[in-house]
């Protein structure tokens, strides 16, 4: 498994794709990333189980 991995997600508030990369080796996450495109800010939990990643992103106040 790569340590380092290049994840695309969709943005919950304006529906246009941005790149994040994803360190594996941290394990699971929770963290607050600016849209790429309008700046707002994006809830981003990431669950690191062995070799499987699973993102999911919401709202701020979700």
């Amino acid at each position: 498994m790569d340590l380092l991995q290049n994840h695309d997600i969709t943005c919950p508030y304006c529906g246009e794709k941005n790149s994040l990369e994803i360190d594996c080796s941290s394990g699971s996450q929770e963290y607050i990333e600016d849209c790429q495109v309008c700046c707002r800010p994006i809830n981003v939990f990431i669950d690191v189980d062995g070799i499987d990643v699973r993102l999911h992103v919401s709202h701020e106040n979700e």
